[in-house]
């Protein structure tokens, strides 16, 4: 559970809302900052964090929070 707090912690922080706003199912439908900008940083916030790169098709999947869970566990960053 604290791999998933950590990537909601960091999507809070990047769309400026609070930790208990987020969720497995957030995504730009549901958290109005997310836009392309703000997607593009996260995307960032998250290689830095976990010392990953991601492919423009993964980016491009990453889509919401359980997506980039899972992106993340793809690239062995485990739970």
């Amino acid at each position: 559970m604290m791999f998933d707090k950590k990537v909601f912690r960091i999507i809070g922080q990047v769309m400026n809302v609070p930790l208990e706003d987020v969720n497995e199912h957030s995504s730009p439908e549901n958290l109005k900052r997310w836009d392309s900008l703000q997607h593009m940083n996260l995307i960032l916030a998250l290689e830095e964090e976990f010392e990953v790169r991601f492919t423009d098709e993964e980016i491009f999947l990453m889509g919401d929070a359980s997506a980039i869970l899972a992106a993340l566990q793809s690239k062995g960053v485990d739970r």
